[in-house]
């Protein structure tokens, strides 16, 4: 079972992303880490390697990587890229976010509360 998607309008968004940066073969690190005032948060980065841990996912034509160890937070979770007025950015649907911040930019589950920091 794929534990996240990513939608073609995010996935089209990436593609330029990584163009722009000269890694046209390059993946999506999708990951979660501590911090924030909720005590999760998100992480996105372009990378050229996979390690041992990671799972690789393909979304139109985008690879994605996601280390095992977040897995468990992160299933289910729908990562779209929306347009907007005032500009545009990456919007993240976790279904096992249990609490968010009021900024949208930290989260815990049930099962992970992770180390509230500075929002």
């Amino acid at each position: 079972m794929t534990q996240i998607e990513l939608t073609e309008s995010a996935a089209y968004e990436v593609k330029d992303m990584l163009l722009k940066n000269d890694m046209p073969e390059g993946f999506l690190r999708f990951k979660v880490q501590g911090g924030g005032c909720t005590g999760l948060t998100y992480g996105m980065a372009a990378e050229i390697e996979k390690s041992e841990n990671d799972e690789e996912y393909e979304f139109h034509g985008v690879k994605v990587l996601v280390d095992k160890h977040d897995s468990p937070v992160i299933d289910g979770t729908v990562i779209d890229f929306k347009q907007s007025l005032m500009g545009g950015g990456f919007t993240i649907d976790n279904p096992n976010a249990s609490l968010s911040c009021g900024c949208g930019a930290s989260f815990r589950t049930k099962t992970n509360a992770g180390a509230p920091g500075d929002c």
